[in-house]
């Protein structure tokens, strides 16, 4: 067991100078450090995920102050062996394998997405075997798609018994809602998770508080830019404004390998995320993962400008940071 004092910790709000028991990969919170306790001048956060990631699109070793992330698609055989991969400078991958989708459908004919990538399913029957498929690669997430802008979309049926087989797999179903009226049948389909804040049109508050407590959402906010309101953008941060005043939980997601995003935290997600409201706290809790040895640390004190100061984390070990303050 090793034993470290912190300027300052983040675990569910401010605790001021802290300590962390350390047990191999498992960091506890052990209460505020006293005056006898050699403190380490940094801030110390659980490790920050991004929620929506396609790695093969970027070079996963790049991902400054990033320690775990969630890829939503890609060739199963190259996704299984993210999860394994040797780098230390890559973070922790979890994945949801091939991309589930109607025959023909988004994003079959996009141009991103590599032959393989997408696993297509025609009947309520096939959905099943589609989902342990993925299951057995080592998905902890299922991806499916309904975007009637790019093609087809999966009927009420089929959609019903992808999002089933997920549960019965103990797994949570993930959704790619584009196009009027998308967002709203995956929800009511049993979607845990939509994989961008819904931006094709602005949905009802009735609509909005019939997902608060049933779905959570990815921010994705930059990959529509900085248009006007009546943009994606302005639409999308219109949902997430209302939807977080409701008690919804917004995840923070980038859709990252989606055009030129910047590798690691992106300061203009968060400062989207600041415009739709959310405040520094649940900025952070849509930031953090579970509190393990992947800590983020931020060297600088804390400013007012959270965006800027977030954007400076890097991702270290208990280990290293004794090692730099010995």
């Amino acid at each position: 067991m090793t034993r470290i004092a912190v300027r300052e910790l983040w675990l569910d709000g401010w605790r001021g100078a802290s300590v962390l028991d350390i047990d191999g990969e498992r960091v506890t919170y052990a209460g505020a450090a006293d005056a006898t306790e050699r403190v380490i001048p940094v801030t110390v956060l659980p490790g920050f995920a991004d929620s929506h990631v396609h790695l093969g699109l970027v070079d996963p070793s790049k991902l400054r102050g990033i320690a775990r992330v969630l890829d939503l698609g890609w060739v199963p055989a190259d996704a299984q062996r993210w999860m394994t991969h040797p780098d230390a400078a890559w973070p922790a991958v979890s994945i949801a394998g091939a991309l589930i989708a109607p025959v023909g459908g988004y994003p079959s004919a996009s141009g991103w997405a590599p032959p393989g990538a997408t696993l297509e399913v025609a009947t309520a029957q096939g959905a099943e075997a589609a989902v342990e498929s993925m299951a057995r690669l080592g998905a902890r997430v299922i991806k499916l798609t309904l975007n009637s802008v790019a093609g087809p979309v999966f009927d009420d049926a089929v959609l019903a018994a992808i999002i089933k087989a997920t549960h019965s797999a103990g797994l949570r179903a993930v959704v790619h809602a584009e196009g009027v009226g998308q967002a709203e049948r995956a929800t009511r389909a049993g979607a845990d998770l939509l994989a961008h804040a819904p931006f094709s049109e602005r949905l009802s508050d009735d609509v909005l508080a019939g997902m608060v407590d049933t779905c959570s959402w990815i921010s994705t906010l930059d990959i529509h830019g900085w248009g006007s309101p009546t943009s994606e953008f302005g639409i999308a941060v219109d949902n997430v404004r209302r939807f977080h005043a409701l008690g919804g939980t917004v995840r923070y997601g980038t859709d990252l390998g989606n055009g030129p995003l910047p590798l690691g935290i992106n300061e203009r997600e968060l400062r989207a995320l600041e415009s739709a409201g959310l405040d520094e706290d649940a900025i952070l809790s849509s930031l953090v993962g579970p509190l393990d040895n992947r800590l983020t640390v931020i060297d600088a004190p804390r400013t007012s400008d959270l965006p800027t100061w977030l954007a400076t984390a890097t991702v270290r070990t208990p280990e290293q940071l004794l090692k730099e303050h010995p």
